[in-house]
């Protein structure tokens, strides 16, 4: 009997405005777009941010059958969450048909999806006008509570507490449920409420992490974001099983966001740092969530074989010590094999020989673990780190 297998594909992770600068380049810097594949294989689209250009120079049609009928769920018509929509070449291609879903607001009244397509694409803001685009497309407008069916597949929308308003979405597929609240500041009752009956026992649970608590508490507040600390009591009161922390602020830098985690691993059991590239499965056989990063980006790569000695901790959270050889490194990071299993998004530390000229000196490195695959030898894991230090 074949288990129903579900795909969640991060394009765009990050919040407010898209960022290119170094120091955010392992988290990402495009503005939120998720793609969820169903077991049935609808595709679900979250968002139209800068992300959704990376999915669209990616696009294949399934089976290479007829083109499908994407489900495209939008929060809210905030910049960072609408600007990529322009430039998703699927949508000038005349056989691709696309069903987008948002709320009408009191600031555009009906047809408000329609009407924010239009407006940015209207002269003298963008060269081209909706007329170019080529695909078929579909407005449907939602309110807080409603529910649909698509395929196999319960889509629930939530009002998020948010300024000018924002939903948050709950899909339920046969594979598990996905809720993602990108957008939401917590304080007010009703609202808070929303979104924990959104959250309530979901696979997956996806909230925005942008501020600090502290900055929250002060700087931020009434700015319509969330904190690390915000999800986990959402999560843990909901039932959640996975908390993935989303819309990074774009003056966040990885290694601000490298703390955001520890400090929420150290309060919930299952957490990731919403990571470009980063692919969940769902009803996988033995583990409900099972996460997946993408290889190192490109860098300059050699075979070595360099001795090692890397420390860490453990998917069950345990620190551990191992010698080991380090068989393939690049400028940026290495290929390192391991009888440990470590935590995806957790710190290694990696102290390798190398000759030097007064002999052989060792090598500290801290790497950051992106990758986990099977490695060459039995027993062991082939794990991709990228360094930091």
């Amino acid at each position: 009997m074949t288990v129903p297998i579900a795909k969640l594909s991060f394009w765009g992770v990050r919040g407010s405005t898209p960022t290119v600068d170094p120091a955010t380049w392992r988290y990402g810097g495009n503005t939120p777009c998720l793609e969820l594949i169903a077991p049935d294989g609808t595709q679900f689209i979250l968002d139209c941010g800068t992300g959704l250009r990376m999915l669209g120079s990616r696009w294949a049609t399934p089976n290479g059958g007829k083109a499908p009928e994407t489900q495209i769920l939008v929060t809210h018509y905030h910049w960072d969450h609408i600007q990529g929509i322009p430039f998703f070449s699927p949508l000038y291609v005349e056989n691709n048909e696309f069903h987008f879903y948002s709320f009408r607001s009191k600031y555009l009244g009906r047809d408000s999806l329609k009407q924010v397509f239009e407006a940015q694409m209207a002269l003298p803001y963008f060269p081209v006008d909706m007329s170019a685009m080529n695909a078929k497309r579909k407005f449907k407008e939602m309110d807080g509570g409603d529910t649909f069916k698509v395929g196999e597949n319960k889509i629930t929308a939530r009002w998020l507490n948010h300024p000018q308003g924002c939903l948050g979405f709950r899909i339920e597929t046969p594979a598990g449920t996905v809720a993602y609240a990108t957008d939401n500041e917590p304080g007010d009752p009703k609202l808070d409420e929303s979104l924990r009956e959104l959250a309530a026992g979901a696979d997956i649970f996806i909230n925005d992490a942008q501020f600090t608590p502290e900055q929250l508490e002060t700087t931020r507040k009434g700015w319509g974001h969330s904190s690390w600390l915000e999800g986990v009591k959402v999560a843990r009161h909901a039932g959640a099983k996975t908390l993935v922390l989303f819309h990074h602020d774009p003056d966040s830098t990885d290694r601000m966001v490298d703390s955001i985690l520890r400090q929420a691993r150290e309060e919930f059991d299952s957490v990731y740092a919403a990571s470009e590239g980063m692919v969940i499965t769902l009803g996988a056989p033995g583990d409900r969530v099972q996460a997946h990063m993408p290889g190192t980006r490109t860098a300059l790569r050699r075979e070595a074989q360099f001795h090692a000695k890397v420390c860490g901790v453990t998917e069950g959270g345990k620190d551990f010590e191992e010698e080991t050889i380090v068989r393939d490194i690049s400028l940026q990071g290495a290929l390192i094999s391991l009888k440990h299993l470590p935590r995806l998004q957790s710190e290694l530390q990696v102290t390798m020989e190398a000759p030097g000229a007064d002999g052989v000196q060792a090598m500290n490195l801290r790497g950051y673990v992106v990758r986990i695959e099977a490695g060459p030898e039995k027993g062991h894991v082939a794990v991709g780190v990228v360094f930091t230090d």
